[in-house]
């Protein structure tokens, strides 16, 4: 029996949550239209995005509230903590971006204080797009902050190519803007915030890269918080062989090993099913050696040719003379960001950037 899918992420947003959201704003003024909240919220729901329901939510409360944004600021306040998910409480800072950029100091203490019930990522960015000079220091101010959630929005809000959001052109030319925030987050004890400073420097390694193996070769990487950033910021720079970036991380120098017994197995599968990648590598070196070790699939494009796409697989020292095991199960799926075509897939062993050995799977029809 095929499982049942897991629901759509827009379904975050669906009649019951807008009830939720409705009865939660009721208690928090008693004149709440209500009904009137709901009608607009509802309209032609179920063609609606994830991010669009989001808007909807905050345009419509917008309204049926009364005129004023700093005593509609109270009630969003008051509303928040009776808010039942962190994703659902990204529609506070959406208004706040939408109806207060005429505000900006009450607007900046009101994204600051969302962010820690849901994060004001997005809500950040129109601020920085037109007054970067201005909000940037404001970031620069909250990397400094005892919330984890405020200093994961300095970076995070931050990022040139933030996911589902606009670029920030002025960051994306000029990475140098947003570099007090990431000096400032180097070595964070939050995880949370670690994750949101290797994604902002992975996300300057599209269009800089030598600016971000040059700031991490500047930092002492003896820290163990610092050198997970730093793996982490170079994930795609590591995909695609760079030397810099693999000696950073300790493997630049040239693979001693050998591939032995690659196989892809079943040699032939359909869209949903899985194949099972294994192999083992044995060093032929007098020493250990620290190896990253990847693969890559040539997936079939519609119009025959392919289009190479690199996992991660394992990073690992390798004594001398040592015999590594090594496999990954992978789901061959139709995904949001990647459409599969029939045709002989071929894929790729990589150790240390170089390509090691090949074998192939066929996708039929």
């Amino acid at each position: 029996m095929t499982p049942p899918s897991a629901p759509a992420l827009k379904e975050i947003f669906n009649r019951e949550r807008l009830e939720h959201i409705a009865e939660a704003m009721l208690a928090v003024d008693p004149a709440f239209d209500r009904r009137g909240f709901l009608q607009l919220a509802t309209r032609d729901l179920a063609g609606l995005s994830v991010m669009q329901r989001l808007a909807r939510v905050s345009e419509s409360l917008h309204a049926v509230l009364p005129v004023g944004y700093e005593a509609n600021l109270a009630r969003l306040y008051a509303l928040a903590p009776r808010l039942n998910s962190r994703f659902v409480c990204m529609f506070l800072p959406h208004y706040v971006a939408s109806y207060g950029r005429h505000d900006f100091e009450r607007s900046m203490v009101a994204l600051k204080h969302f962010t820690t019930f849901g994060s004001s990522e997005f809500a950040i960015r129109p601020f920085l797009a037109s007054d970067p000079q201005r909000t940037l220091a404001v970031l620069r101010d909250w990397a400094r902050d005892a919330n984890e959630h405020v200093r994961r929005l300095a970076s995070e809000g931050s990022r040139p190519r933030l996911p589902w959001s606009f670029r920030l052109e002025r960051l994306q030319a000029d990475p140098a803007l947003a570099a007090p925030i990431l000096e400032q987050l180097k070595a964070d004890p939050s995880p949370y915030v670690r994750k949101s400073v290797a994604n902002h420097l992975n996300d300057i390694t599209k269009d800089h890269p030598d600016w971000v193996l040059e700031l991490i070769e500047s930092w002492s990487l003896e820290h163990p918080r610092t050198a997970w950033i730093a793996r982490h910021a170079l994930r795609s720079l590591i995909k695609q062989g760079n030397r810099r970036a693999l000696a950073i991380v300790g493997a630049g120098q040239r693979p001693q090993v050998r591939l032995q017994e690659l196989r892809v197995e079943p040699a032939v599968i359909r869209l949903g099913q899985r194949i099972n990648l294994s192999f083992a590598l044995e060093s032929t070196a007098d020493s250990s050696q620290h190896l990253v070790v990847d693969y890559a699939i040539d997936y079939v494009k519609a119009s025959g040719t392919t289009s190479a796409k690199v996992f991660k697989l394992k990073a690992l020292t390798l004594p001398a003379g040592a015999r590594e095991q090594l496999g990954r199960a992978q789901h061959i799926r139709e995904l949001t960001t990647r459409r599969h075509y029939p045709g002989r897939h071929a894929l790729h062993i990589l150790v240390n950037g170089e390509r090691l050995g090949s074998t192939a799977f066929d996708l039929q029809p």
